[in-house]
């Protein structure tokens, strides 16, 4: 989703129709502009932040509103501040209420933040499937946003969007402790995906560990390994999971670790 959103996203005021809109919208004087030109050539997601915030009060009346605050959304979800993402992707969707890509951010976000002994976890978890389920509707008539995306191109992004909300609707299930459906979601995100993402090949083997699952968390792990593409974070994580499922079936299986290797020896200095 972050590659396809960067594409949809180059250009600011080129790109109006990315939210949906019928009719392309126009800034109304050169100091607006100015202003979106400033988002637009932000180096940082603090610096897009700040340049949204003073477009929003100097043109609050901006036909580019719901654009700029899903430009904010994104910048906060970079930095990893889910409160101000939950803020702006919110005020994206009062702006424009079938806006995917914030329903998205919002679902992903509200899975991965939310933990098992939360006061309201399932609050939370129900403000997760109800923005992913909402998104893959909307996807379902959505017309191609930009004319410069080929057909082939839109199809291809909607399957990774879709895979997205699969993905939240599978880490929501994790969170609730339903190994089973959360692995049925995550190989849905996986395999419905045009490009499927290293990271969610990882949850569905830790999924795949939690169940019990110990050969598939095993081979799905190695998958990601083998991937070079995949962060080394992400690797990182798999090679955890292998180790994990590899430890947990030994034990299952009554077969004893292995002995930790034993150093090499250092000759006496004479």
């Amino acid at each position: 989703m972050k590659k396809i959103y960067a594409a949809l996203m180059a250009g600011l005021l080129g790109t109006a129709a990315l939210m949906g809109q019928a009719k392309q919208p126009q800034p109304k004087s050169q100091k607006e502009v100015e202003a979106l030109m400033a988002i637009q050539n932000a180096t940082t997601p603090d610096a897009k932040i700040e340049a949204v915030d003073k477009l929003l009060v100097n043109f609050a009346d901006t036909q580019f509103k719901a654009m700029a605050l899903l430009i904010a959304t994104q910048s906060a979800q970079q930095k990893n501040d889910f409160e101000k993402m939950v803020i702006y992707g919110e005020r994206t969707l009062e702006a424009d209420p079938n806006n995917y890509y914030a329903m998205l951010m919002l679902a992903g976000g509200y899975a991965l933040r939310t933990r098992e002994f939360d006061l309201d976890k399932e609050e939370k978890l129900a403000k997760s499937d109800g923005y992913a389920n909402k998104a893959m509707e909307v996807l379902k008539t959505a017309e191609k946003p930009n004319p410069q995306v080929t057909d082939e191109q839109w199809v291809a992004t909607k399957k990774d969007l879709n895979s997205q909300a699969h993905e939240a609707l599978a880490n929501a299930l994790m969170v609730r402790k339903k190994y089973d459906a959360a692995i049925a979601e995550f190989k849905i995100a996986v395999d419905s995906a045009a490009t499927p993402e290293p990271a969610t090949i990882a949850r569905l083997a830790n999924a795949y560990h939690e169940a019990g699952k110990y050969d598939l968390a095993i081979s799905t792990a190695e998958r990601v390994i083998g991937q070079a593409d995949a962060h080394p974070q992400v690797k990182q994580v798999a090679l955890q999971v292998k180790a994990k499922a590899t430890a947990a079936k030994n034990k299952a299986a009554g077969t004893p670790p292995a002995a930790p290797a034993k150093p090499a020896a250092v000759a006496e200095k004479p």
